[in-house]
């Protein structure tokens, strides 16, 4: 028992004296991430410019009626522009865009995307041409 009375979790096999029993694997096992579904599907889109909607879905594991909503939350802010390519779509993000929250907003998507993607994507990303 903690000071504050609740009870303390100890992790491991629960062997060691004094341990609490492992939790059920369907508790312990919570599936979370650092980043939302906003930052995956706009890190999908920097590492391809070109990609299907439905593939980002795949990718990220949500519905693609649920991309299409980001990547229009994504335009409306200002970060990414739908290009049309033929009968296809291509995103142009904007590096210099500030992130959106205030914990975060010292910081640019570009910095956020040099973290995770190799810098060959990121000279790729500064080199697509302009939008018409």
């Amino acid at each position: 028992m903690s000071a504050a009375g609740g009870s303390e979790q100890v992790y491991g096999t629960g062997a060691a004296e004094g341990s609490v029993a492992p939790q059920r694997q369907s508790e312990t096992a919570r599936h979370w991430t650092f980043l939302s579904n906003h930052g995956h599907v706009l890190i999908c889109l920097a590492r391809d410019p070109a990609a299907r909607l439905r593939d980002v879905a795949i990718a990220v594991g949500i519905t693609e009626r649920a991309v299409q909503k980001i990547v229009s939350d994504l335009e409306e802010g200002g970060v990414v522009q739908r290009v049309r390519d033929g009968r296809r779509n291509r995103y142009r993000l904007f590096l210099d865009r500030p992130m959106r929250h205030p914990v975060e907003a010292h910081r640019s998507v570009g910095e956020l995307l040099e973290m995770i993607l190799t810098p060959v994507a990121i000279r790729r990303l500064g080199e697509m041409p302009p939008a018409e």
